[in-house]
């Protein structure tokens, strides 16, 4: 399989304030490790980035930037998006297909929404997704704290099998990626 990993949403403003996710240095950590084996297989790394037409999140704003301690390559590419799903009015299924990428690894920001809904219609488009378990976050909400939300989205997804395709739930240090010696080096863009 050609694999490209997702980086949901991992933006400066979902890390600081009283919003901020949990546990985001850690995060972060997790996803600069998945990113550099990504690299080193010459995967394909796409970052995603939520916006809002003006306040929070507003495309060019402090909050909207990727997040402090993200490791970024001149050769990743970039995504913006307006909803949860990471596919909804976006280039990202052309990007793929372009790629000829046939499954995705998934991690990042808010678990119950944009990487929950990204991974379901990943699904959808007949991608198999490996769920990085250690590398997505949540702020929680007023029913569960992060941990439950993070723990029930690993057991959720996992579970889904009406698509076809299945997620696979897969902590950072147990992630292979295999290296792809037949592709270029060179940088990719959008």
């Amino acid at each position: 399989m050609t694999t490209a990993v997702l980086v949901i949403d991992t933006q400066q403003g979902l890390c600081e304030g009283e919003g901020a996710a949990h546990d985001c240095a850690g995060t972060i950590d997790r996803i600069n490790r998945i990113t550099r084996k990504a690299r080193a297989a010459a995967a394909p790394v796409v970052f995603i980035q939520h916006e809002s037409q003006a306040g929070y999140l507003e495309h060019g704003s402090p909050a909207w930037q990727l997040a402090r301690g993200l490791e970024v390559s001149p050769g990743d590419l970039r995504v913006r998006k307006t909803t949860p799903d990471s596919f909804l009015r976006t280039e990202l299924e052309a990007l793929l297909q372009s790629r000829g990428i046939t499954q995705l690894v998934i991690c990042g920001m808010h678990t119950e929404f944009c990487v929950d809904t990204t991974t379901r219609r990943a699904l959808a488009l007949g991608y198999p997704v490996v769920l990085v378990s250690d590398a997505h976050t949540s702020a929680g909400n007023d029913a569960i704290g992060p941990q439950q939300v993070i723990a029930h989205h690993n057991a959720t997804l996992t579970n889904i099998s009406s698509f076809g395709p299945r997620a696979t739930a897969v902590p950072t240090a147990e992630l292979e990626l295999a290296p792809r010696p037949f592709l270029s080096r060179s940088p990719l863009s959008s």
